[in-house]
């Protein structure tokens, strides 16, 4: 397996690609920063310089991958809903079906007022929307693309080692869930290229 990954430098995105590098398994990354990874890292990876509004550089990044991950951050603006369809093109002239997001659990489904996502009901608790309808766009891009999508949506993510035990549930948060540390949200990510139990599916994480 090839996985082409984007956000590789982030926090759930860093221990992807360590988790991706340490099976054994390919990993061509799109890097703005480079220098954000050790040398150590960045010898056992092929990687593009570039960002994801890059046509050409996003078609560089997944020549010949057979699976996309994306931690793409809103970065405070609309870098999310204006890559996703550019990720999206260039995944279908690849040939590839399969993209694994990290999201929120803004866009998860409210258990108190089912007809709205999270961030637009009252279990949301933030008073700023700005990043969770980001997160809204790219869920709807990918709805509407075809593809072989999965969207892990983490609830308050502090910084933290994988333990590879949570909660996890379709479309909702789990019951109470209130954190997942970023190891652990990268740890169900990885465990999801090994089968495809959420299909087309946003997934809520949490402990």
């Amino acid at each position: 397996m090839k996985l082409c990954v984007l956000g590789a430098t982030g926090r759930v995105g860093q221990y992807f690609t360590k988790m991706a590098l340490q099976n054994d398994i390919s990993v061509s990354a799109l890097l703005r920063n480079p220098e954000k990874f050790t040398n150590s890292i960045l010898s056992q990876l092929s990687f593009t310089k570039g960002d994801v509004l890059s046509k050409e550089s996003i078609a560089e990044a997944m020549k010949g991958c057979d699976v996309v991950f994306s931690a793409l951050s809103t970065d405070g603006a609309s870098v999310l809903s204006e890559g996703m369809p550019i990720v999206i093109e260039a995944m279908k002239k690849e040939k590839i079906s399969r993209i694994i997001t990290i999201s929120t659990a803004g866009i998860l489904q409210s258990r108190t007022e089912p007809h709205l996502l999270r961030y637009q009901s009252s279990e949301s608790k933030r008073k700023l929307t700005r990043a969770a309808e980001e997160h809204h766009k790219a869920f709807t891009q990918l709805q509407e693309s075809g593809l072989d999508w999965t969207i892990v949506c983490p609830t308050y993510l502090p910084d933290g080692e994988p333990t590879g035990t949570y909660r996890t549930e379709k479309d909702v948060l789990p019951i109470d869930g209130s954190k997942i540390t970023t190891g652990d949200t990268a740890h169900f990510a990885f465990s999801l290229l090994s089968k495809n139990d959420f299909s087309q599916s946003r997934v809520g994480i949490a402990y």
